[in-house]
């Protein structure tokens, strides 16, 4: 799946994730501050990580309280490659994945491109997006 087919809105934030490390922080943080961000003309929070569509059912699943952050594969990476946010985790066994970001784009321009370095959680949060806007 393409997860830029899933935009549908002018306004849409992206977050792209993997689900180990950010089940315990930055999910939670958006979806705690969905109903914030799209007070501030957010259209769509769209979580894409490099899984497959099973996988990101059943973590969206794992979230029975969210209302509002649409979980989307990226089975291949391409979108993730297409951004130049690949990160090759081969020498771990997991292949490629991606680098922690959150982009806010405002009719399918970047705006705001907070992209973390190494496995850090500084810049991508909800709160750093929150007081971007």
């Amino acid at each position: 799946m393409d997860p830029s087919s899933s935009i549908s809105s002018n306004r849409p934030l992206m977050t792209i994730e993997s689900p180990i490390e950010a089940s315990l922080k930055h999910v939670p943080g958006f979806i705690e501050r969905a109903e914030e961000l799209k007070s501030k003309g957010v259209d769509d929070i769209l979580l894409v990580s490099v899984n497959d569509p099973f996988v990101m059912k059943a973590w969206a699943k794992s979230y029975p309280e969210n209302k509002h952050v649409k979980f989307l594969a990226d089975g291949l990476a391409k979108y993730t490659h297409a951004l130049g946010l690949e990160l090759d985790l081969g020498d771990k066994g997991l292949g490629t994945r991606s680098r922690r970001f959150a982009l806010l784009l405002d009719d399918l321009k970047v705006k705001v491109a907070n992209i973390e370095s190494g496995g850090e959680f500084t810049v991508s949060s909800a709160e750093e997006i929150i007081n971007a806007l």
